[in-house]
């Protein structure tokens, strides 16, 4: 399937260059990119743009979604999208709750790959597109089923990934949901705008922040939930991933990323945040990311499991 993006608003003409700035920018009809577009002027005239025209069709789409939650981190590599995929099965494991999750990773789509679709495609009817279905009660949406190959980098500015953002949220037939996780890229830039712009009315129900324990990690992590109190999401907490490893034969554990500045938590006295738990780590939960198959199923017992339900259980369904 191809991706057909619909440009983020203010709306962009189909016939802007590809590095179009935006006409929210600053270079809006200045930029190098402007010369020869036909709506130069128009841009360059600062004339004030409208309301979204998406916002309704959002606003209508999320009416039957209870609850939406964000999985957040500064810095990359510190296991988000496996979070999001565990928090995903976990609701999922109630026949009765309907869940969803949206990867908005755009440059770095894992999560069809962690739940086993990778290979699975988008289709659209009448009512909009489809998502992947995992089992009956969990569908994922994610720019990785619209790729031609996994190998193919997705190289675009902030206006089309803007654009593919409203496209998940209006255009996708979520149905009823009770839960929506999205899964968003390391950092604080266009992809986490777009989601707090656009779910503004419909709201955000809160964020879980993942970190590691090393201070390189921390200091990026500060700074993300910085964004969610500038923006007003509210912060369910902290989750500190791959805190000290955990042997699956013996079952001792030993700190792998010393926690040098005190870790999530220190991190969580410090912002006045709680920490929601600690996650150890466990080599299967890597080797269950790279089959497509549920850790918390396969591995009830480990230790890894254990913290992550009780985080899922004791903090975030409530």
């Amino acid at each position: 399937m191809s991706i057909l993006v619909q440009r983020a608003t203010p709306a962009i003409p189909d016939n802007a260059p590809d590095h179009c700035p935006g006409p929210e920018s600053e270079q809006a009809g200045k930029s190098d990119a402007c010369a020869g577009c036909a709506n130069q002027e128009i841009c360059a005239s600062s004339q004030p743009a409208g309301p979204d025209p998406a916002l309704p069709f959002i606003r209508s789409r999320m009416a039957s979604v209870k609850r939406k939650i964000l999985v957040l981190s500064g810095k990359g590599g510190v296991g988000k999208s496996t979070f999001t995929a565990q928090l995903g099965w976990a609701f999922a494991s109630d026949e009765t709750l309907q869940t969803g999750i949206m990867d908005v990773d755009i440059c770095g789509p894992s999560i069809p790959t962690i739940l086993g679709i990778a290979h699975e495609q988008v289709h659209s009817s009448s009512a909009g597109w489809s998502p992947v279905y995992v089992q009956d009660n969990l569908g994922v949406m994610s720019v990785g089923f619209m790729l031609p190959s996994a190998k193919d980098a997705v190289m675009w500015r902030g206006p089309k990934k803007n654009g593919l953002i409203s496209q998940f949220l209006k255009d996708v037939d979520w149905g009823d949901l009770d839960w929506l996780v999205i899964d968003t890229p390391p950092g604080t830039s266009d992809e986490h705008l777009s989601v707090v712009q656009y779910l503004k009315e419909s709201g955000i129900d809160g964020a879980v922040v993942i970190t590691t324990p090393q201070e390189v990690a921390i200091q990026d992590v500060r700074r993300e939930i910085d964004f969610c109190r500038k923006v007003g999401i509210k912060v369910l907490g902290v989750v500190e991933n791959m805190s000290g490893f955990v042997c699956p034969g013996c079952k001792a554990e030993s700190q792998i990323f010393k926690p040098s500045t005190g870790g999530a938590k220190r991190l969580a006295e410090d912002m006045g945040i709680e920490l929601l738990g600690c996650i150890p780590l466990d080599p299967r939960i890597g080797k269950s990311a790279d089959f497509g198959v549920s850790f918390l199923d396969e591995y009830p017992d480990s230790p890894a499991s254990v913290a992550y339900m009780k985080i899922i259980d004791r903090k975030i369904r409530q």
